[in-house]
């Protein structure tokens, strides 16, 4: 994430949230933000994984980055047109 500036950068905490919850909260995020902004999220729900894939295979947003630590996964996420 060092090479996005705060100023475009933003982060969504949806740990501990179920699904469908995860996605739609990074959703409602995402259309606040302005093309090209960057969003990034931290969820605790395995399924998250399929759900923010899936997502942004039918979106104008790009997952630029996704990893998992422990039991947290990550998802950098940049806003599209």
């Amino acid at each position: 994430m060092d090479r996005y500036s705060s100023d475009n950068c933003h982060e969504l905490d949806v740990t501990g949230l179920r699904c469908p919850l995860p996605l739609l909260k990074a959703k409602k995020a995402l259309l606040e933000l302005t093309a090209g902004d960057v969003l990034k999220v931290s969820a605790t729900d395995p399924g998250s994984l399929r759900d923010f894939q899936a997502y942004m295979e039918h979106s104008t947003h790009t997952m630029l980055d996704s990893w998992q630590v422990d039991d947290v996964y990550w998802y950098l996420i940049e806003r599209g047109a």
